[in-house]
């Protein structure tokens, strides 16, 4: 029997994911899981690489102790976050996370040399203050010593996969992310680069999902007990997740629901247009050269923050069940900057209900349900802008990720879009990283065969 490995490392968690075909179906399990965070470190708020990859070494090594010795694995990650390597291929500082401070107010550096308009049409890439393009920039106005040795650029992902592998690459979907692909070409703008006094030499060559890196280093096969191939996936999370949306229509939108709610709709040819900048739509690049078309949404990020001050030993169901039970009217801007990271998001949501003139939510649960009820009232809103925007009407939304678990939120969905909710798989984003390995094996010819067999392998729940 043919195994497949997934590494999905989320904002919060990450799990190994063992696969297999079975009958026609896929067949999943975890057998591996650690949590993850950013961490304070010299000042900021940066990720624990180092350990990171233990568990990531750990996962393998759970694979040869129960028998179950995977053909390839495969690692996917959050995006825009990144690492600098020396010429020895060591990292220059730490990895500083997208919710670092460091990059307020860059935005004006980077408008010097290009200005936001012409940056969109170009990438196709909404503005964020945390997207690569600006991280650099605030890097390299802050340690311009450091900044002027590094020979590489790797996503977190791919660092993770040039340390399985020893082979450096950059991958497409997690690659547009940093706002530095040009649209048209699909390749890095290096006009742009250039502008930005960024060296080319740092930027490695764009690979599709799919690609095979080459097998363990030997180091490692010693380590962990056994030899696979890497392979690339689309190393963006959200990428991988869209690939397991489980439909082949055309005309679909879906929540990557997670950390982040990623709302959007798959296109050919990227939207960078004025209006589609103005409504603060991305264009990131996904599988086969098709475009995801969404908005980032500030997601379950309010959730688990509050959870985490308030209750922290509560079960993300019952939260969600408890808040379903409250009766309160009060809406927050799921998209305000001022729940990117704050000291407290219990205190936050009540502090904008207070200032807009809203009744204040009392306790966890009233919390919740502002926002929940906050969440499917962007929702609805992303989804006129969708519509609008592309001339279409839709009549359903898949929710996939461990959002799909979330009933309250999926009842409230619903009801706010007016559009039939199907919630599922939960376990997309390593779906879909088994399927760039699957597609690359030959188990499946396309994606829309890939697409077909999660239809078959997974449940939805319909709202």
């Amino acid at each position: 029997m043919q195994y497949f490995l997934a590494v999905d490392i989320g904002a919060s968690s990450g799990r190994h994911i063992l696969a297999h075909m079975e009958d026609g179906r896929l067949a999943i399990e975890e057998i591996y899981r650690f949590p993850n965070g950013m961490i304070e470190k010299n000042g900021h708020l940066c990720w624990d690489a180092d350990r990171l990859f233990e568990h990531i070494k750990s996962g393998l090594k759970k694979c040869k102790e129960i028998g179950k010795i995977p053909v390839s694995v495969a690692i996917d990650t959050w995006a825009v976050d990144y690492v600098l390597l020396d010429e020895n291929h060591k990292m220059i500082g730490d990895a500083v996370g997208y919710r670092d401070g460091r990059t307020t107010g860059i935005d004006a550096e980077v408008y010097k040399k290009i200005s936001e308009e012409k940056l969109y049409e170009r990438t196709g890439i909404q503005k964020q203050n945390f997207n690569t393009i600006y991280q650099l920039t605030a890097y390299r106005q802050s340690f311009p010593q450091d900044f002027a040795r590094a020979q590489t650029m790797l996503m977190i992902p791919e660092y993770f996969n040039f340390l399985l592998s020893g082979k450096m690459a950059a991958e497409y979907t997690n690659a547009t992310t940093t706002q530095l692909v040009n649209a048209e070409a699909k390749d890095w703008d290096y006009e742009l680069i250039d502008a930005m006094q960024f060296p080319r030499r740092i930027f490695q060559k764009i690979e599709m999902p799919g690609t095979v890196l080459g097998n363990l280093t030997q180091q490692l096969q010693e380590e962990v007990g056994f030899d696979c191939k890497v392979v690339l996936p689309a190393t963006h999370d959200t990428g991988s997740a869209v690939m397991a949306v489980p439909t082949n229509e055309e005309d679909v939108i879906y929540i990557s629901s997670g950390t982040w709610s990623l709302m959007g709709t798959e296109l050919r040819k990227a939207d960078c247009s004025k209006e589609s900048r103005q409504h603060n739509f991305t264009n990131e690049g996904g599988y086969d050269y098709r475009f995801r078309y969404l908005k980032n949404i500030m997601g379950l990020w309010m959730i688990q923050s509050v959870r985490k001050e308030l209750a922290p030993e509560m079960s993300f169901g019952e939260l969600c069940e408890m808040a379903s039970k409250e009766h309160i009217d009060s809406i927050v801007d799921c998209n305000d900057n001022r729940f990117l990271a704050p000291e407290n998001m219990s205190i936050e949501v009540r502090k904008y209900c207070e200032e807009t003139g809203q009744e204040i939510p009392v306790g966890i649960y009233q919390i919740a349900s502002v926002i929940y009820n906050s969440l499917a009232n962007t929702y609805a809103k992303t989804v006129a802008e969708i519509e609008m925007l592309t001339g279409k009407e839709y009549d359903s939304i898949h929710v996939i990720g461990g959002g799909a678990n979330a009933v309250y939120l999926n009842e409230l969905t619903a009801k706010a879009t007016g559009k039939k909710v199907l919630a599922g798989p939960i376990e997309a984003t390593a779906i879909g990283n088994l399927i760039s390995q699957l597609i690359s094996e030959g188990v499946f010819d396309n994606l829309a065969q890939a697409r077909e067999c999660v239809r078959l392998s997974f449940a939805c729940k319909e709202y």
